[in-house]
């Protein structure tokens, strides 16, 4: 494909890189540094320092939580993702700085503070929580099918944790200030990787970017930061860092749940080195497999050995991962639909990383470990639903009221509209931590009481 001159979409990053923030779209915003940061620089500290971010610590990532092993969890894996985010950034701006002069200065910071954010959506107990909580929606369907919109009961039955994240930073909670976390556009834009509602997933998707209570502050994202709706659909372009944000967090958790299963005595460590290694075949790699053998013959510790060979991997995939994203940067800016820049690697490093992603499945996500507490989040996730749900439907006794009492008032419950209501009900319970769901699932169902010893 004949190259474009990238100095001629350069006027687009000034767009794409707006500051304006969220619910302050009047404010003029001073030129200097804040305090001796930048305003995305805010944007990062504002995640660092909110309660959901701090929230994820105790919300699994794959494995159980830990007991004398500790392994990753929603937050761990965040900040690994900000830092290998941060890199690509960095890769990507040295790379194109002559292009994009100074606009660019700040993607390293903006790519890092999307990576913050990309799993404060979640719910508890991993993926099986997103599971129960469509799973409920779906069984339930006759409570609500009547009352709601076709996209509003899309939104619920294919509930996602990609545009949770979007609503927990751009919604207005009751007695909150308006704007949410007043994030910056650009942040915003590179946060979702699915610019689509769940009613109109293209073809073969199976995720989408945002609900249709935030439908409008996305358009409004789209708009201000020049992402086009593709033509004759009802989806848009991505903003450009999407890539780089989907990147790292491919690179982290198929490297990093490796290294977890390692320290878990699931994997030998002679299986993880040799999927390891696996990134340096081939004869261009001839050098560096010298080099790691002669490291190797020092250092012998296993957890030592895994974790030396873990650095050079993720390293050398965020250096193939920046020249991806720079050879097809005129198709980006053009808004044309793109492959993951994981799927650009050299030919031996997607052979490792296909392997490594077929292996994990098999070997990692179906352990008995993992399958357990997925099992146990989905009971615990969709009888709280359950109860809450039943409790909003029918306020009218003292059961329900008393129930009601303890969704705390930030989650509004007084709309007129029942899918806004019910979005509030998911709020509160995607927010739990799994400890927090844990007890508040066996005081409901009187498995234990608050004040009585067993």
């Amino acid at each position: 494909m004949p190259q474009r001159d990238i100095s001629k979409l350069m006027l687009e990053w000034n767009r794409l890189l707006m500051p304006t923030r969220l619910g302050k779209e009047e404010e003029v915003l001073p030129e200097q540094e804040i305090l001796g940061r930048t305003h995305f620089q805010r944007d990062y500290d504002r995640l660092i320092f909110s309660s959901p971010f701090r929230r994820l610590q105790n919300k699994t990532q794959v494995f159980p939580l830990p007991g004398s092993v500790f392994v990753h969890n929603r937050l761990t894996h965040s900040l690994e993702v900000a830092s290998v985010g941060r890199s690509l950034g960095t890769i990507v701006y040295e790379k194109l700085h002559r292009q994009l002069g100074s606009s660019g200065l700040e993607m390293p910071i903006i790519v890092a503070t999307a990576c913050l954010a990309h799993d404060l959506g979640n719910p508890p107990f991993g993926h099986s929580g997103e599971d129960a909580i469509r799973h409920f929606f779906k069984q339930n369907r006759d409570k609500f099918q009547n009352r709601l919109t076709a996209s509003e009961i899309s939104d619920l039955e294919w509930f996602e944790g990609n545009a949770n994240s979007l609503r927990l930073l751009t919604h207005t909670f009751k007695g909150r200030r308006s704007g949410g976390f007043g994030l910056s556009y650009a942040t915003l834009a590179s946060l979702v990787k699915y610019p689509w509602e769940s009613i109109s997933m293209p073809e073969g998707k199976k995720k989408y970017g945002y609900f249709q209570a935030e439908k409008a502050i996305f358009e409004q994202i789209a708009a201000a930061t020049g992402l086009e709706r593709h033509v004759g659909q009802d989806s848009f372009c991505r903003h450009p860092l999407v890539y780089l944000v989907e990147a790292a967090d491919d690179i982290c958790y198929n490297i990093m749940d490796l290294e977890d299963a390692h320290k878990l005595s699931i994997l030998s460590s002679e299986k993880v080195m040799a999927l390891l290694m696996a990134f340096f075949e081939g004869s261009s790699n001839a050098g560096m497999r010298k080099k790691i053998d002669e490291t190797l013959k020092t250092v012998t510790d296993s957890n030592e050995q895994v974790s030396y060979l873990r650095a050079l991997v993720i390293s050398k995939l965020v250096a193939e991962c920046g020249e991806v994203f720079v050879r097809n940067m005129p198709l980006i800016m053009d808004g044309k639909p793109t492959d993951p820049l994981l799927k650009g690697l050299c030919p031996e490093s997607l052979a490792a990383i296909k392997t490594i992603a077929q292996f994990s499945v098999k070997e990692i996500y179906n352990h008995r470990t993992v399958v357990e507490i997925e099992l146990a989040g989905f009971k615990i996730l969709t009888t709280l639903l359950e109860i809450f749900t039943n409790a909003l439907l029918h306020p009218e006794s003292d059961y329900s009221r008393k129930l009601l009492t303890r969704i705390p008032e930030q989650y509004d419950l007084d709309n007129e509209s029942l899918y806004l209501n019910l979005l509030s009900i998911v709020d509160f319970v995607s927010g739990m931590t799994d400890t927090y769901a844990l007890e508040l699932y066996q005081n409901l169902t009187g498995i234990s009481i608050p004040g009585i010893s067993r």
